[in-house]
């Protein structure tokens, strides 16, 4: 595939084979910017409540309804906009779609903290979602324009590494900031302003990051003389004629709304059981929860490449079916969990930390082998979609059985969707062990 743009010898990128035309300095730019991209996407979400206590004044009572219509805002724009990027990017290049993702993002950060009213919020966090879609978006795409076949599992382990040191730099350091301020005599709300300045700040200095120092449009890319809707077009198009893209798709659907399940309601069940079960006050169950959490994502950053490596070890069908399968396992043993406080609870906190992303990171190996060259900014934009439609079905689902059924409702969805792709998986790869023999 990458066979069309063989012009230059390539590199390598410490034990990654790169594709031609492809430097090292293009390599470690992409990695930087996959961190960027990662620690503004958790750090708008997860500094949101000082907004709505500090600024806006909303009462505790009302903020968990709208934060939920707020991520479900987000979740709408990322449902709209991947497709755009991904074909804008076909014709425009890369580069350039991934700055434009930093620059709306900064703007949505600095206008965050400035919104006077709901509907203001709604607006900058729209903005600042459709930038950070665009960010992503690019980070798919890259991943096959810039790293050879046989070693893009890897890669995608070690790019994710990048991403989970992004998050817990979110977590860390600039969630500390507005504490940091007040106690120096700023006031809450210019600390809340002053914190998302310096993080939109970051951002656009990550813009010119990526601008300067990223590849240019390729080769194929430079030719392309068709229309943004005959490219969209034959994306889809693709996915119809290639199993392997076909089944990309719904791992994304099931793998991202598996990371929203864990992000959403893992500490919610915790901090609900705290409070109402074992007399605990918020503060204390939310304390727990975070620990918690804390050490699931630390497995997260040890499972992200191992499930890489895997990926370029054996058949990528076989590894994201293997991916599904160890998350329906582990999901559903939530039901064996009856107080989410207990050690058991961190016990399999470990593992649901070890698979939540593998499903990720399997899912992008495979999409970047299968998208065809001349139209892979359309497959990832539309394989980005897929990834929003399942965060809302386990945002607003998830959150139906939470309240409805029991606090393991959640994970028992993502569970049941996890044993389906499996099956998915099984068939589509007996199916391709089929061709080969004949």
């Amino acid at each position: 595939m990458e066979a069309e743009i063989n012009s230059i010898k390539s590199k390598k990128w410490g034990p990654v084979q790169l594709n031609s035309g492809v430097s090292p300095g293009n390599m470690t730019v992409y990695v930087f910017g996959f961190l960027f991209t990662m620690l503004f996407s958790t750090f708008v979400p997860q500094a949101q409540p000082y907004i709505l206590t500090e600024i806006l004044k909303i009462p505790a009572s009302e903020q968990g309804v709208l934060s939920g219509y707020l991520g479900l805002a987000a979740t709408i724009v990322g449902m709209l906009m991947p497709s755009i990027w991904g074909t804008l990017s076909d014709k425009t290049g890369r580069k350039l779609v991934y700055a434009i993702g930093f620059l709306l993002s900064a703007l949505g950060m600095f206008l965050y903290p400035l919104a006077g009213s709901i509907i203001l919020l709604y607006l900058f966090r729209m903005i600042f979602s459709a930038g950070s879609n665009a960010s992503n978006i690019m980070s798919n795409a890259l991943l096959a324009d810039y790293v050879d076949n046989k070693h893009r599992g890897m890669a995608f382990g070690m790019i994710s590494m990048a991403g989970g040191i992004g998050a817990l730099l979110t977590v860390f350091v600039f969630l500390r900031i507005p504490s940091i301020l007040t106690k120096s005599g700023i006031s809450l709300q210019l600390a809340g302003r002053y914190t998302y300045w310096i993080v939109a700040g970051i951002a656009l200095i990550a813009m010119i990051l990526v601008y300067s120092g990223l590849m240019g449009k390729s080769k194929i890319q430079k030719e392309e003389k068709r229309t943004i809707l005959e490219i969209a077009k034959e994306a889809l198009l693709a996915a119809k004629n290639d199993p392997g893209i076909s089944l990309a798709y719904g791992i994304n659907f099931v793998a991202t709304g598996s990371v929203t399940v864990v992000g959403t309601f893992f500490t919610l069940w915790v901090v609900t059981y705290g409070t109402t079960q074992a007399g605990l006050t918020s503060a204390e169950a939310l304390a727990r929860g975070g620990m918690i959490l804390g050490i699931s994502q630390v497995m997260g950053l040890i499972g992200s490449p191992v499930f890489g490596i895997l990926s370029d070890k054996i058949s990528r069908v076989l590894a994201v079916t293997i991916a599904m399968g160890l998350t329906a396992v582990i999901y559903l043993a939530t039901l064996l969990i009856t107080n989410p406080l207990s050690n058991n609870m961190i016990f399999l906190g470990l593992f649901i930390g070890f698979v939540q992303i593998s499903g990720v990171i399997t899912g992008g190996a495979l999409i970047a082998q299968q998208a065809p060259l001349n139209v892979r900014g359309s497959v990832m934009g539309f394989y980005g979609f897929c990834g929003a439609v399942g965060t809302m079905l386990a945002a607003v689902l998830g959150g139906f059985l939470f309240d409805k059924w029991i606090g393991q409702g959640p994970f028992v969805l993502s569970s049941v969707l996890a044993f389906i792709l499996m099956v998915w998986g099984i068939l589509v790869f007996l199916n391709e062990r089929k061709r080969r023999i004949r």
